[in-house]
């Protein structure tokens, strides 16, 4: 397969927010999403931090529960009126995160897009300065590097979409292995620590204060 990168200023990544798992391993009083950090749910840093990145398109992939409130609170916030949102539901959701995914890109190749940049949503500390690092990367693959550990979010090439798994929650994680020559580590500030259990509010409320 020959994959050629996107050129820069040619067509913009649209962002992908992945929000549709039940957080099963999240023992909180509600849901791993709509837990509060200074006064914000978790899923509104996420979602604010990509909307200041200022992409021209971002997809929410939503499904275990409903989001709606929390994304007109988090677009009332943000002073970026330049962004196409698009809401989709993810009605197998509970069958993975790759599920999840396929959801975005179905709705991305509708759009038009040639690539994406994907993240999640229980990832609240990622930066807009790292979505758009990714963004502008000109690797058919990307991925952002906290440290030197990769996370996300992850820019993908439309050409290698149809490689992706379509079940379980491996993600994006096999094609890094089998096209390691077509793949970007771009270093990013921010952390890419996610929301998995209650032991990381402490740790995500350090880095949000920062």
């Amino acid at each position: 397969m020959v994959v050629v990168a996107a050129q820069k200023n040619k067509t913009t990544a649209t962002a992908v927010l992945l929000s549709a798992g039940s957080g099963t391993r999240f023992s909180g009083s509600s849901h791993k999403l709509l837990t509060q950090i200074f006064g914000k749910s978790v899923f509104a840093w996420s979602l604010q931090n990509l909307l200041e990145a200022e992409f021209q398109q971002i997809i929410i992939v939503t499904g275990a529960i409903d989001l709606s409130d929390e994304i007109n609170k988090a677009t009332a916030n943000c002073s970026n009126n330049q962004t196409d949102l698009c809401v989709v539901e993810n009605i197998n959701w509970h069958d993975g995160m790759a599920s999840s995914l396929q959801c975005g890109l179905a709705e991305a190749q509708r759009l038009g897009a040639n690539s994406v940049v994907v993240g999640l949503a229980d990832q609240p500390a990622v930066k807009p300065a790292s979505w758009r690092r990714v963004a502008n990367s000109q690797s058919p693959i990307a991925v952002a590097t906290y440290n030197g550990v990769r996370g996300n979010p992850v820019r993908l090439h439309a050409e290698l979409w149809p490689l992706l798994p379509t079940t379980g929650d491996e993600g994006a994680r096999n094609l890094f292995r089998s096209h390691k020559d077509l793949l970007e580590e771009v270093a990013c500030d921010g952390s890419g620590q996610d929301l998995d259990t209650t032991n990381d509010i402490d740790v995500l409320s350090k880095l949000l204060s920062k």
